[in-house]
């Protein structure tokens, strides 16, 4: 499984971008991003473009996992608190009590 990281680039040379955590990350699918902007990373390759909102809910989700891996509690806040939420039509079945697929 691949996970997307958040990264903040701090410099722009072609297609490689520098991040705040001192690694690179070839930015080839996108040739629009500026230091400051936020990208999504997998495996060293910016996938897409972020706002710094949607950036920090990531690193929270990701910070939370981490803490779940180490055995301590996890702290949510912002939408992902609620936790995750089923499809209306699962929903549906689920509050009608069906337990089966």
């Amino acid at each position: 499984m691949c996970i997307g990281i958040p990264l903040r680039l701090t410099a722009v040379d072609g297609v490689v971008g520098r991040c705040e955590d001192g690694s690179a990350i070839d930015l080839s699918l996108l040739p629009e991003a500026r230091p400051g902007d936020w990208v999504l990373g997998f495996l060293g390759t910016a996938r897409r473009a972020l706002d710094a909102a949607e950036a920090h809910l990531i690193r929270e989700a990701l910070d939370a996992v981490a803490a779940a891996m180490r055995g301590e509690p996890c702290h949510l806040t912002g939408p992902a608190a609620g936790g995750p939420t089923l499809p209306p039509h699962l929903e549906a079945a689920r509050a009608a009590g069906r337990t089966e697929a």
